[in-house]
């Protein structure tokens, strides 16, 4: 994986360089194929990836690269034993030289429901917290922004990320990082953009969270935060004593009102709640790309109002706010 124009780019950052200089051992720990025992096989498949050239690439209304007659039927079936060496695919959907790669959410509509509230992204630098495999960094670049960086944790995504990436082909400004948002060094003040989806239930400290996305934005900087909440007052906060839909790793679900005093308490500016949606078994499920357990089997089935252990089910909200 070429990280080498990201570093050039950061280092020519004036706030940036200083992460470019501990970057590369970042990536090295992340990347380790001694912490991580699925890792080799995910990058056999990565070089077993066919080339292609794309007639066309649509990153505005979805992802979409190449068509079914850019590439011979051989070709087609040796990406598309590349694509299912990565199973699951969580972020998607993506459509690729025919091949409907129908991923276990339908991220698109989570896009639609955020698109519209975003400061416009033209000669943006943007910063995708948590990102999967990088699909909202794609739809991020065809919104406009000058350069995306995604971070996560799990060397699958970044090997998917880095299939699609080939497969667009040329250079494109976007990065997936296997990192999360402690790699960052304190007090960046860089980022014009700053976007946390389905990151901040599972996070311990969700006030540390918040002022950790504070701090990467630069003054004046948006905030895009989605993530599960309850309907409630302000003070109502809930926190699952074991799973939630059978997650975990989920500890704090606020009411919007309440999170939104969490926003104020930490220092964002003008914080609304500017979405708020029932996730159902249509945007979350299991697919041929993703053939395990999904939301249908998180639910009660006697009765899907409630989780599997008797919660609420899901509602993601999205807020925005501005860094001061």
């Amino acid at each position: 994986m070429d990280y080498q124009p990201l570093l050039t780019a950061l280092r020519n950052h004036p706030k940036l360089a200083p992460w470019a200089e501990r970057l590369p051992e970042q990536i090295a720990r992340g990347l380790d194929t001694q912490r991580y025992g699925d890792l080799p096989q995910w990058l056999e498949a990565l070089d077993a990836l066919p080339q292609t050239h794309p007639s066309t690439v649509d990153l505005e209304q979805t992802v979409r690269i190449g068509t079914a007659e850019d590439i011979s039927e051989a070709t087609r079936h040796q990406l598309r034993e590349t694509l299912e060496a990565l199973i699951p695919w969580r972020k998607g959907p993506f459509h690729i030289h025919g091949i409907h790669l129908d991923t276990e959410w339908r991220s698109d509509w989570k896009w639609e429901r955020v698109l519209p509230h975003l400061a416009p992204l033209k000669h943006r630098w943007v910063l995708d917290v948590g990102c999967g495999n990088g699909y909202h960094c794609w739809r991020m670049l065809g919104a406009g922004a000058e350069r995306v960086i995604g971070i996560d944790p799990s060397p699958r995504f970044v090997v998917q990320f880095e299939i699609i990436k080939r497969l667009i082909g040329g250079a494109p400004p976007v990065d997936v990082l296997p990192a999360g948002i402690e790699a960052l060094p304190a007090k960046l003040q860089a980022f014009d953009t700053v976007f946390s989806m389905g990151v901040l239930y599972h996070r311990r400290s969700p006030m540390d969270h918040l002022r950790e996305l504070k701090e990467a934005l630069r003054p004046g900087g948006q905030l895009v935060l989605e993530t599960l909440v309850i309907e409630g007052e302000d003070g109502e906060v809930l926190v699952p004593e074991g799973r939630y839909a059978k997650m975990n790793n989920v500890w704090f679900l606020p009411s919007g009102p309440s999170l939104l005093r969490w926003l104020r308490k930490v220092g964002f500016q003008a914080p609304r709640m500017v979405d708020f949606c029932p996730t159902t078994t249509q945007e979350q499920r299991a697919t041929d790309w993703m053939r395990f357990h999904s939301l249908a089997e998180f639910l009660d089935p006697e009765d899907p109002s409630r989780t599997a252990e008797g919660h609420p089910a899901p509602i993601r909200a999205v807020f925005v706010a501005e860094a001061p």
